[in-house]
């Protein structure tokens, strides 16, 4: 390729990407060369201010026509800036997080790595949701993973944190190996990783024993990302990671990467799979296997739900919970309605106020009393009405109650699943079952912070980047239950050719 034809490129659209990764490489050689007893809070402040950067280029390029460069590698299209404004917002939250996080046995010495790792993990989010090929969406997803392990046992004095980060890097090789596997039969039978040259060929597929080998591929790439996601039976990495990591990668955990999770999943199956016809009908293969996804759907909410009733660790007890809200989007991606987009992109907007704000107050609890147990949140009414009061609108927004964000999510994924097949009522009967077995556990914690007596009345003291995080995250968690309509506005005006990336 000559230097005519490279400089040819658009590569404009690329400018969050650029600013991601001139701001993570500019952190390491400022980690590199500053002096060791420097605060490296300066890195924190300096990767916020790359993303919010990032935020705007985006919201400049929101108007912009479809496109893509590096032969279709890399697209622009109403997919990517919708998603990436999720990841981009999520993560300048959680920087604000790790910029304050201040474990009791002290993490200065790393607290540097611990900042472009950071941006590294979102780069390769970030190039998972503009992926147009094979290839570059596997190494998002790597460069997303590496960066994950070495986070989340980046607190290397802590045995807890060992422990999760040999458990993730395990369990995410095992399901990388999965995908690769699953990947590699749809590669052997196209001969192209292009994601839309793979959709026109197998549009054309004739021949039963190679459907037949495509519902294998389907299967196993399914499960594979299945894992990313910590939907059960293959969740069970989450709860230990979750407990183990710093609480910033926990929150990073819980939303962003969760968030690129679903992007694969439906940059891939939806892309590839929605074109192979069936064996068994007139509809395509991807519509046969409903019933394998609303399975899983299921279990993930039943599973995630009922042992979160037996947690007394505040993180773990959220792990389950994500794994149970990760089942709740899986009723939509099962039900394939028209409204599917629009209902997950909205609930992963919700979820990540509501839960990085939970995060936000879980982060400062915990530093403060030295433990995650669940009592230690007795009283916090009365040494801190603010957090209580805040923490009570994400637990009831979590909780899917009238009036929050998470309520609209959830309705969302009701009427979508019914909408289209009423056949679905086991479904969604299965959702407001395990959503009600919730509140057992969400009301526990409302419990202890209203009624329960608090051990000491020591007042808690507030750091500026964790307010500002719960400010923000409990304001839009109320605006968008009471007036949800200003996302999907807002949705609609910027994102109406959102499929554009299966044309």
């Amino acid at each position: 390729m000559d230097l005519d034809k490279l400089l040819s490129f658009q590569w404009g659209m690329m400018t969050p990407e650029f600013l991601i990764l001139g701001t993570a490489t500019i952190l390491a050689v400022l980690d590199l060369f500053m002096p060791k007893k420097m605060n490296r809070n300066i890195l924190g402040f300096f990767g916020l201010a790359g993303i919010v950067a990032a935020i705007v280029s985006l919201t400049l390029l929101l108007g912009q026509d479809t496109a893509s460069i590096l032969h279709d590698t890399f697209r622009l299209d109403s997919f990517a800036k919708a998603f990436k404004l999720l990841l981009l917002g999520g993560a300048a939250l959680v920087m604000l997080l790790a910029i304050d996080y201040k474990p009791k046995e002290g993490m200065e010495e790393y607290r540097g790595e611990f900042f472009y790792l950071f941006m590294t993990a979102l780069l390769g989010a970030m190039m998972m949701s503009s992926s147009g090929d094979l290839i570059t969406l596997f190494v998002g997803l790597e460069l997303l993973s590496i960066s994950s392990y070495i986070l989340a046992g980046i607190r290397k004095k802590n045995t807890r944190s060992n422990e999760s980060a040999m458990k993730y890097v395990i369990n995410g090789g095992i399901s990388t190996a999965i995908t690769l596997f699953g990947m590699s039969y749809v590669y052997g039978i196209t001969g192209t990783t292009n994601l839309r040259e793979m959709a026109g060929l197998l549009s054309q597929i004739d021949n039963p024993q190679h459907v037949y080998i495509l519902g294998l591929a389907f299967l196993m790439i399914f499960v594979g990302l299945s894992f990313k996601l910590a939907s059960a039976p293959f969740h069970m990495w989450a709860p230990d990671v979750y407990e183990g990591a710093p609480t910033p990668v926990t929150a990073f955990l819980s939303v962003v990467s969760k968030t690129a999770g679903f992007v694969i999943m439906m940059r891939v199956i939806l892309s590839v799979f929605a074109a192979v016809p069936s064996n068994d009908s007139d509809l395509p293969l991807l519509f046969s296997m409903q019933d394998y996804i609303g399975f899983l759907a299921g279990a993930t909410m039943i599973i995630g739900n009922v042992i979160a009733l037996r947690q007394r660790s505040i993180k773990r007890l959220f792990a389950y919970s994500s794994i149970a809200h990760a089942g709740y989007i899986l009723v939509a991606f099962s039900a394939m309605s028209v409204v599917m987009f629009d209902s997950i992109w909205f609930y992963l907007l919700a979820y990540l106020f509501m839960n990085l704000g939970a995060f936000a107050i879980i982060q400062l609890m915990t530093m403060k009393e030295g433990t995650e147990d669940i009592s230690h949140f007795a009283g916090l009414y009365r040494r801190s009405p603010l957090l209580a009061g805040a923490m009570a609108i994400f637990i009831l927004s979590l909780a899917g109650i009238p009036g929050t964000a998470g309520f609209i999510g959830k309705l969302d994924f009701f009427l979508g699943a019914l909408m289209v097949d009423p056949a679905h009522y086991v479904l969604v009967s299965i959702m407001i079952a395990t959503t009600v077995v919730s509140y057992f556990y969400y009301f526990g914690i409302l419990t202890q912070m209203f009624f329960r007596p608090a051990a000491h009345h020591e007042k808690i003291a507030l750091q500026p980047g964790t307010v500002i995080t719960v400010i923000i995250c409990a304001a839009a968690t109320v605006v968008f239950g009471i007036m949800p309509q200003l996302a999907f506005d807002f949705f609609n005006s910027n994102f109406n050719q959102f499929i554009d990336f299966l044309q």
